[in-house]
């Protein structure tokens, strides 16, 4: 009789813990290559003194500073002031299969007036639909920002239309732009454009 109640008690509690979901789900790892516009000689474009590759730079060193979401993996095309190729950083690209990744430049215009933050996305890429997804992820965040944010574009630069996996190209402001130019040079502001950058990369 002892050991017929005992064992009922014992399938009472297996079935308890059967209908018990688990608290902690595991996460998925999500793997983004974050491509640095230009480098080495390549100065990208110029405003007096300052360059594209060095507020790129700057920007990049930022994320890797912020980024303490363990799910959240970073690779990079460059990781020094060095040229790379386009073809180089697009097979570095294919090698790894990423989930995303976001090219990052800063813009210049004849148009002293031109300014704002741009994105931009390829039809020939066989991700076309997901990138567009994400550029426009990268949208709305940046929508509540202190720069003005353009509709999504369409272009068939190399590094979006080669990679094998989603891609957006992100233009950073003009260097071109007194006002762009003074937000792109402030800590603060990069600062807050790393960190809106990771946060969309965490919610995908």
């Amino acid at each position: 009789m002892k050991k017929t109640a005992r064992l009922f008690l014992i399938l009472i509690s297996l079935t308890c813990f059967a209908f018990i979901s688990p608290s902690n789900k595991v996460k998925k790892q999500i793997n983004v290559v974050i491509d640095a516009g230009h480098g080495g000689y390549d100065l990208g474009s110029q405003a007096n003194d300052v360059t594209e590759k060095q507020i790129i730079e700057q920007i990049i060193t930022k994320i890797q500073n912020l980024n303490k979401n363990k799910n959240v993996i970073l690779h990079y095309t460059r990781s020094e002031d060095k040229f790379i190729p386009l073809k180089d950083r697009t097979d570095f690209i294919n090698t790894i299969k990423p989930d995303l990744v976001i090219s990052l430049h800063v813009n210049a215009s004849k148009n002293p007036d031109n300014s704002g933050l741009e994105f931009y996305v390829s039809k020939e890429s066989k991700s076309y639909e997901k990138s567009n997804i994400i550029a426009e992820k990268l949208q709305t965040k940046f929508a509540t920002s202190n720069w003005k944010v353009s509709e999504i574009k369409n272009a068939n630069f190399f590094i979006l239309k080669v990679s094998e996996v989603p891609a957006v190209l992100m233009e950073i402001g003009y260097l071109t732009n007194k006002n762009d130019k003074k937000m792109l040079e402030d800590g603060k502001e990069q600062n807050e454009i790393a960190k809106k950058i990771i946060n969309c990369i965490a919610e995908l």
